[in-house]
């Protein structure tokens, strides 16, 4: 499926930091990781929920202490999206991964927008960044994080919500959001993967976000699913990552052709593909595979990452062609 024409819109650079760049970093910054070897760490990505998936993320981030590295981080990435035929990425950095464990946000920040600023024209993608914020770390926290960031320039198109989410309501960061709304930025946030359908509301009424990150468990919810659809609200599923998560126990048993049927503008996206078996392409190849999607449902899934993009009218109008082109020639 790496001729499809792909925007991604839920993807979190960490989460892209493959096993062989954990050994490289480490070996660069003298770092002693608690691992064997590559087949010992990779034995480790076996999770049973959301936790013990962060488990293993935050311990993995130990090794990215420059500006370079993080750097490296996102050309790593940008490198396998253009393989999987992205055209356009807004990408998701967790700061306060970062600062906790002493990397000042100069650091972080300055190594991925150096690379982001890049990115056009090493890998022919557009990108933006969507700072995202720690639901399990005090609000407060986060509206230092992102008052550091506006005073720093960083080129931030957004914020988000992420992290652990049951137990940690959007509420909770009204006023961060409100905070970034008054500095123009978009706002996004993740609800409804573990969470219950109640976050999605809060999220929805309570952060005033344009799009929500996973969403499936909207569906427990008719009034909810209606809203979104009505309102044309997208949602950027993951569905390797479900299935890695155990939010849902098989590919098969995904409801990605459900929320179709019922007319959400769904969008197909890969979270954390070092750690959940699969980049966007990989995503398009299963479920197309399982659900035995055709052309016409393919080129709607793409179609739909566009127009929940924040590009402007014009780049969309660019890509929006494309995908159709693409289509013609199936």
């Amino acid at each position: 499926m790496s001729q499809l024409p792909k925007v991604e819109l839920h993807i979190h650079i960490e989460g892209t930091l493959e096993p062989e760049l954990i050994f490289e970093l480490a070996e660069r910054n003298g770092i002693e990781l608690p691992y064997a070897d590559l087949d010992d760490l990779r034995s480790r990505y076996s999770f049973t929920d959301l936790q013990s998936f962060l488990n293993l993320y935050y311990a993995n981030l130990e090794v990215l202490q420059t500006s370079r590295d993080f750097a490296d981080l996102v050309r790593a990435y940008l490198a396998r999206a253009k393989v999987a035929g992205v055209r356009h990425a807004e990408i998701f950095f967790d700061p306060q991964a970062h600062t906790v464990r002493g990397i000042p946000l100069s650091v972080s920040a300055a190594g991925i927008a150096e690379a982001l600023a890049a990115s056009e024209a090493e890998f022919g993608i557009s990108t933006s960044l969507i700072v995202t914020f720690l639901r399990d770390r005090p609000a407060d926290e986060a509206l230092d994080v992102l008052r550091e960031l506006l005073a720093l320039g960083t080129p931030l198109i957004g914020v988000g919500l992420d992290s652990a989410e049951v137990g940690h309501p959007p509420i909770d960061f009204v006023e961060v959001f409100d905070l970034a709304r008054a500095n123009g930025l978009e706002c996004v946030a993740h609800a409804g993967e573990e969470g219950p359908p109640e976050y999605v509301w809060q999220a929805l009424q309570l952060l005033k976000v344009s799009r929500v990150d996973h969403g499936i468990r909207c569906l427990e919810d008719d009034a909810l699913v209606e809203h979104l659809v009505a309102n044309r609200i997208p949602l950027t599923v993951c569905p390797l990552s479900n299935v890695r998560l155990r939010v849902v126990d098989t590919l098969a048993d995904h409801p990605l052709p459900v929320m179709l049927e019922r007319g959400l503008v769904v969008t197909i996206n890969s979270d954390d593909p070092a750690y959940f078996g699969g980049y966007i392409d990989e995503n398009f190849d299963q479920i197309t595979g399982v659900f035995d999607l055709d052309a016409d449902t393919l080129a709607l899934l793409s179609s739909n990452a566009v127009t929940a993009s924040f590009l402007d009218a014009p780049r969309k109008d660019a890509l929006l062609a494309e995908v159709a082109a693409w289509r013609e020639a199936q």
